[in-house]
């Protein structure tokens, strides 16, 4: 490829809107162009690595006996109807009907659509197991796109779908693809990737992984053990939280007013106690019943509403209407005095307190030395979000670290939920009819190339893996009027192209600073450079975009130097497999 003839102008102004390095890097570099909304054009050098992690993808999901298949984009309602999430999912899911007034959807995932294929293929125990997989756009209706390709409406994606006879077969399968996403980034050349236990949310099941990729400017947090090791997404984590001392003998509830107090830190000054003496309110509503669930939990804490949807086993909404139709005094709730109507649950950091303050469910109005162990066991859960003062609850040694990622992929066991509310079925050797379970294993693959940027770019650009570079040498010829220089950059990007590889080739009257800034923006591996200077010594030089290598070698060694770096540079990342 000839950069005179590539279309996409580079910039050397930060774009405004990006904050992400990976975005303005992006658009820097003339990789994407927004076209809307978290949706974006995808220009030749994006294209390109995004074509080469697709094939990483493939060769591994082929590897673990996978088969590739290609569901439509447009689903009919029914397949949904058929699962339950139509109704279930909320606006991420975009709706829409044809010119026959016929429900129809785009895919933000394809469970229905495997299981539709796969219940006409898999009727007999013989066919299992089996995987399909497929590469294919997706959409999603996110609320705040933000990220350039992190966070996106539209998408590529890999997703597959397993199918199996028993939970001991899926269980082996789960790991194959366990370790098989394990190759993938590290081909792909993306490091500080690790795996953590994370909710499964509408995906369902009873299991679910996401690999994250660990960097400050994540938006997911992970609770990571530095002892034992244990790790799990902020959703499902969990921690030994030290008991609260000194809570005196047990009082008599006293109701005092607390004009003007509705947070816990005017709270805490206004009676002059620390937060965890307290007990903080925090009200949902649930999907299913449209009824106000209230979730206390101690005042130092905060309500993990994952935990709370997989308690309750609905989609729920914080509610935050103080309008008074409800009969709840925002900012003043508590345990004793609610509507008997209201669901109440505590969370674990509340059980055994006593003399703590609540709301008198009063406007301005708290009650001093309530006592929670009048409540049931069976209201308490855990229900906090974890925090660093928490211990391992797997090791019980170290304190939980914190820790910011972006997900990169992730994989669930979902057992029946969608082979049995679709009627999928199959015949066992007795001739039985069994419901087949499923496992299902996802990778976004514009997320993953914009990953790879925010592990590897410095200040000038990318630094792309050779593995998933656009290309693997970007040939400079500077002052090309020079029909020495001409002469040599030609024959030399003759002479790679002809050996295999992918070659980018500067062959514009440019500057040498302009050259070398749009190399850098485009992130290609090995440089080579053809300069006068150079040539009236008998050589050019290379360069590697990592900065490892810089050197000069006589232009008829070139090529094979060449050879030799791109296999030190591959050889690199397979020795990390």
């Amino acid at each position: 490829m000839k950069m005179s003839a590539l279309i996409g102008e580079r910039y050397k102004e930060w774009p405004s809107e990006a904050q992400l390095k990976s975005h303005g890097l992006l658009i820097r570099g003339g990789y994407i162009r927004q076209v809307g909304a978290g949706i974006y054009s995808l220009l030749t050098p994006a294209k390109r690595v995004a074509a080469k992690i697709e094939k990483i993808i493939r060769q591994e999901m082929d590897r673990i006996d996978g088969q590739e298949v290609l569901f439509p984009v447009v689903l009919p309602r029914e397949l949904w109807d058929e699962s339950g999430r139509y109704e279930s999912v909320g606006k991420e899911l975009l709706r829409f009907t044809d010119r026959t007034g016929h429900g129809m959807l785009l895919g933000m995932t394809h469970e229905e659509a495997a299981v539709h294929l796969a219940r006409t293929e898999g009727k007999s125990y013989l066919k299992y197991p089996f995987m399909i997989y497929q590469i294919q756009t997706k959409f999603r209706d996110e609320a705040r796109p933000r990220g350039g390709l992190i966070r996106v409406r539209e998408f590529t994606m890999k997703d597959a779908y397993s199918f199996h006879t028993n939970w001991e077969d899926l269980e082996k399968y789960y790991y194959r693809c366990h370790e098989a996403y394990e190759r993938i980034y590290k081909r792909a050349g993306l490091g500080h990737v690790v795996s953590v236990k994370s909710d499964s949310g509408m995906m369902g099941g009873a299991i679910a992984h996401e690999f994250m990729f660990l960097c400050d400017d994540g938006e997911d947090t992970i609770a990571i053990c530095p002892e034992c090791g244990y790790r799990a997404n902020m959703e499902v984590a969990t921690g030994v939280l030290a008991p609260v001392e000194d809570l005196g003998e047990c009082r008599e509830p006293e109701r005092v007013p607390t004009p003007g107090t509705k947070d816990i830190e005017s709270l805490c000054d206004f009676l002059g106690i620390p937060q965890n003496r307290l007990v903080k309110a925090v009200v949902f509503t649930r999907e299913d019943t449209g009824k106000a669930v209230v979730v206390f939990v101690r005042g130092d804490l905060e309500v993990n509403e994952a935990k709370v949807r997989r308690l309750l086993g609905t989609n729920i909404a914080q509610r935050v209407d103080e309008d008074g139709s409800d009969h709840i005094a925002y900012g003043y709730i508590g345990p004793q005095g609610l509507d008997e109507g209201i669901e109440v649950w505590f969370d674990n950091s509340l059980k055994g307190m006593y003399n703590v303050v609540c709301g008198g469910n009063e406007v301005d109005v708290h009650v001093k030395n309530c006592d929670l162990r009048v409540y049931p066991d069976e209201r308490f859960a855990d229900l906090c979000k974890v925090t660093e003062e928490m211990v391992c609850p797997q090791c019980g040694k170290a304190h939980i670290t914190l820790k910011n990622g972006i997900e990169v992929g992730n994989i669930f066991q979902l057992g029946d939920k969608y082979t049995k509310s679709m009627g999928m079925t199959y015949a066992d050797k007795d001739g039985q009819l069994k419901t087949p379970i499923m496992g299902c294993y996802g990778i976004g693959v514009g997320r993953l190339l914009a990953s790879v940027i925010e592990d590897g770019a410095d200040d000038y650009g990318p630094v792309w893996p050779i593995s998933i570079a656009p290309w693997q040498v970007h040939i400079n010829a500077i002052k090309r009027a020079d029909e020495s220089v001409k002469e040599q950059a030609d024959a030399l990007y003759d002479q790679l192209c002809s050996a295999g590889f992918e070659v980018l080739y500067d062959d514009r009257d440019l500057s040498a600073g302009v050259q070398f800034a749009d190399a850098d923006l485009l992130g290609v591996p090995i440089r080579v450079v053809v300069s006068p200077r150079n040539l009236k010594q008998g050589v050019v030089e290379l360069k590697t975009r990592d900065k490892s290598i810089a050197e000069t070698v006589p232009v008829a060694e070139a090529a094979s130097r060449v050879k030799e770096i791109a296999a030190m540079l591959q050889k690199r990342l397979d020795d990390q497999l």
